[in-house]
């Protein structure tokens, strides 16, 4: 992941995004909004989006239906994602959520502080996974050449066995089949 990846914050509702990034502002990363569920998927796609906060409920396509599609891209596919709900404690919804691949789930109204607990954990924690794919991608591009020109050596002595020498004119027992 890039070093300016945003958070993208997903809701219908404008004092809600205002509250969200308000609360999000003390960690220092870049914030985008997003009001529906489309304008998301197109932000998400075009890339930088190291985090996603989301409302379960948009106008024009669930939460969940945004994770679902997500889900199924190799370059969507690791982005963390927050859902966000005001309906409160709802067991089907918990259960399908984290089913998909979900970090969390958040109940509204939420707890600035844990929010930025949770945000900066997770952020952290995706930038770290997505820096140590990008070194074992360069590692092996690197390491590739020398494998491809290499042929396998045949197997060497053991130093540590002394040669046998062939006294009688037999052959060697391994030799005998």
């Amino acid at each position: 992941m890039e070093p300016d990846a945003k958070i993208l914050i997903v809701d219908d509702h404008q004092d809600t995004l205002y509250a969200l990034e308000s609360a999000l502002a003390p960690l220092g990363h870049h914030l985008s909004r997003a009001t529906t569920a489309d304008d998301a998927l197109k932000q998400v796609l075009r890339g930088h989006v190291g985090l996603l906060l989301l409302d379960v409920r948009q106008p024009d396509a669930g939460g969940l239906d945004v994770v679902r599609y997500m889900r199924r891209l190799e370059q969507t596919q690791h982005i963390p994602v927050i859902l966000l709900t005001g309906f409160g404690p709802d067991q089907e919804l918990t259960s399908t959520a984290f089913h998909l691949g979900v970090a969390d789930l958040v109940m509204k109204p939420i707890d600035p502080w844990v929010l930025r607990t949770k945000v900066r954990y997770l952020y952290d924690t995706h930038q770290r996974h997505r820096a140590l794919q990008a070194e074992i991608r360069e590692l092996r591009a690197r390491t590739a050449p020398h494998e491809a020109d290499s042929t396998p050596a045949a197997p060497r002595p053991d130093p540590r066995v002394p040669p046998q020498r062939d006294t009688t004119g037999a052959r060697p027992a391994q030799d005998r089949t």
